[in-house]
């Protein structure tokens, strides 16, 4: 069967412009809180699968009530404890030794050896990461915080591929998820000093005599200020101030013989800057209150950007309550912009998303075998920890072609069909035993609930599909359909229901939120 097509994906007018979305909504109002007279269930459920991953009944039916205020304060009251993997924890406490021997003067053949060694350790213990974080991630209450680190990911960019370290990557993560509510400019302190950014930017590298310029570079362009707001001489004075950074053993440390404490002038000033000065500089700019503002509309609410004024105004408000993450996280959640019906149902799934969104409406957990979970991120085109280049992931249209739908597709399969245990070994096995004695046993659709469903009247079963796959939406045309489906369709009536809520999941409107 085919549901329809119309609001799909494509169906999205790209040539709308956001003025003409908030043309009654003037800046002066946009960032305004919601009127309480406009909080019902389509609002909650936006907020819901925006600022998380989808609306489960319960977490609906709690922020319906709670308000939206009172709901974001409890997001982002504090962010959730990730205790580091033990996997990252060897890979942490071995690292030394596996640098030493790196370093030893070997043969060819015995340092290929020593590299295999080091890169299998990484990729096991990222690995065992990626798949705690998508755990911890796929808990309604925390998928608002957790998709909150995922955004300042995006932007404060560092990739496995050239750290090559999962323990410096954990590292970074922690350092993000410490001042993820606090103040953006110690953040920004915070970020220069982790060792995967050191890594990842070349600080290591940079010395005196020859300062790097990459980490300056891509802070004023990338993550704080963007295109146009700083000069090559910014960059040239500034990365003199971050000479001399250094990572050791994963813990950051500064070689002051490598340091210019010279004068540098920067944005106009002039002084014996160090790096934390640069930062306090960087936040004196106009452009640092609007910057992560527009990447947060791109990010949360759409791939083309609000009108200037729109962040302008946003921007003013954040600067003046001192660039606290906490409340621009409030403010832009709760504000009447966020809320606008043009921007309801019209943002594509990432990939991240699109999973752990299918786990909350399916009811599941994420299964502790991670050839099951990375490989259809990573086909689908968002792996965790690994994002393409020091530009993060664009979104938006760029997540949807033939290939990544495709994996999009196979993924629900996967999840509406048991796990092949023939194809599991000893170590799936012992995972899945380990995650069953914490509670967590539902990886795949339920057999019991297919055959309930199956059991039911065709009208009431294609409304429980419905309400599974798209809450919230009222098409009766569409449940006609599925019931016809499903008393007609097949032979089999649990393949039917399977057939018909990988359809469902597979439309157009799924993709979308």
């Amino acid at each position: 069967m085919k549901p329809r097509q119309s609001g799909g994906v494509m169906s999205i007018d790209p040539n709308r412009t956001m003025l003409e979305k908030l043309a009654t909504l003037p800046p002066a109002d946009a960032w305004q809180a919601l009127p309480a007279s406009l909080w019902d269930e389509s609002a909650a459920r936006h907020l819901l699968q925006r600022a998380g991953f989808s609306a489960t009944p319960a977490e609906l039916a709690r922020v319906l009530k709670e308000g939206p205020v009172a709901t974001l304060h409890r997001y982002f009251n504090q962010m959730p404890e990730f205790p580091r993997p033990a996997q990252v924890a060897e890979l942490a406490a071995e690292s030394p030794r596996l640098a030493r021997r790196l370093k030893q003067d070997w043969a060819p053949e015995q340092k290929r050896l020593a590299q295999q060694e080091a890169r299998e350790r990484s990729r096991d213990a990222l690995l065992d990461m990626t798949i705690r974080w998508l755990q911890l991630a796929s808990r309604p209450e925390n998928s608002p915080a957790e998709k909150w680190l995922l955004f300042l990911s995006d932007v404060w960019v560092v990739s496995i591929e050239k750290v090559k370290n999962a323990a410096l990557i954990y590292r970074h993560e922690e350092i993000l998820r410490s001042r993820a509510l606090g103040s953006a400019v110690d953040l920004a302190k915070a970020m220069s000093r982790s060792p995967a950014m050191v890594v990842y930017l070349d600080l290591q590298q940079s010395r005196r005599d020859a300062p790097n310029e990459n980490f300056a570079r891509e802070l004023f362009e990338l993550f704080t200020l963007g295109e146009g707001n700083y000069t090559e001489n910014d960059i040239k004075q500034a990365a003199r101030a971050f000479t001399g950074y250094r990572q050791l053993d994963g813990q950051f440390e500064f070689a002051r013989r490598q340091h210019d404490d010279g004068r540098k002038t920067v944005f106009g000033q002039t002084g014996n800057y160090d790096g934390d000065d640069i930062m306090e500089l960087v936040f004196r700019q106009k452009a640092a209150s609007t910057f992560l503002p527009r990447e947060m509309v791109r990010f949360y609410l759409s791939e083309t950007p609000l009108p200037a004024a729109y962040t302008d105004s946003l921007g003013s408000q954040w600067a003046r309550q001192g660039y606290d993450l906490r409340r621009l996280a409030v403010m832009f959640f709760s504000s009447r912009a966020f809320f606008a019906e043009d921007f309801r149902g019209s943002f594509i799934k990432s990939p991240v998303q699109f999973y752990l969104g299918l786990l909350q409406d399916l009811g599941l957990n994420v299964a502790p075998i991670p050839r099951q979970v990375v490989g259809p991120l990573r086909q689908m085109g968002q792996l965790p920890f690994d994002p393409p280049n020091v530009r993060g992931w664009i979104g938006g249209r760029a997540w949807i072609n033939s290939a990544t739908l495709a994996a999009r597709r196979q993924l629900i399969d996967a999840l509406l069909h048991p796990l092949n245990q023939a194809a599991l070994n000893a170590d799936d096995t012992m995972a899945l035993n380990t995650a069953a004695s914490g509670g967590a046993t539902h990886f795949t659709l339920d057999e019991e609930r297919v055959r309930a469903w199956a059991k039911l009247p065709p009208g009431e079963a294609a409304a429980r599909l419905l309400a599974c796959s798209l809450p919230g939406r009222t098409d009766d045309a569409l449940r006609v359909r599925i019931a016809d489906f499903l008393q007609h369709g097949t032979g089999n009536p649990e393949a039917a229901v399977r057939t018909a809520l990988g359809a469902l999941l597979d439309s157009p409107d799924y993709q979308l939120c």
